[in-house]
């Protein structure tokens, strides 16, 4: 379904009653699956789960140098946190991701994202809980080491002739 659109209203002015034109259209728009998508995503948002709040409060102090965004879309799945500059998503899993066929939708959802070409790292709740700074350490692995060069060089300017 389209945008509905009655004829241009004359310049008389006026409504029908009076001749002076037609009633207003009547605007009724199909929302798109991406305007959906980035609603959901926004109500995700305000309602993270404890681990998902401790977690982004660290990423965004942490110090690790990249941005992260919180529930981010990717196609039809909300990434818990996404580092597009790096192509990482970190998803935050609590029990009920080992129940019933969670464990096939997870696997499912994350050939999707790296078929997107995203990395997925998934970090226990319990380990966001308890062990905050393994969790951190986990997650800096994750991402490409920053301006290091793989061969050490010269030292005072010398060339490398």
């Amino acid at each position: 379904m389209g945008t509905l659109t009655n004829p241009p209203r004359s310049r008389g002015g006026g409504g029908e009653a009076d001749g002076g034109g037609v009633k207003p259209a009547l605007t009724v728009k199909k929302q798109s699956h991406r305007k959906r998508s980035v609603d959901e995503a926004r109500s995700l948002r305000r309602t993270m789960s404890l681990p998902e709040v401790l977690l982004w409060k660290e990423l965004k102090a942490s110090g690790l140098g990249v941005p992260f965004r919180k529930q981010h879309p990717i196609g039809p799945y909300k990434a818990d946190f996404c580092c597009t500059e790096n192509m990482l998503v970190v998803e935050v899993d609590g029990m009920a991701h080992d129940l019933g066929t969670a464990p096939q939708r997870d696997s499912e959802r994350d050939a999707y994202m790296m078929m997107k070409g995203f990395a997925v790292l998934r970090v226990p709740a319990r380990d966001v809980l308890g062990r905050m700074a393994f969790v951190l350490e986990g997650i800096r692995a994750a991402l490409p080491p920053l301006h290091r060069s793989a061969v050490p060089l010269p030292a005072g300017g010398e060339d490398l002739a």
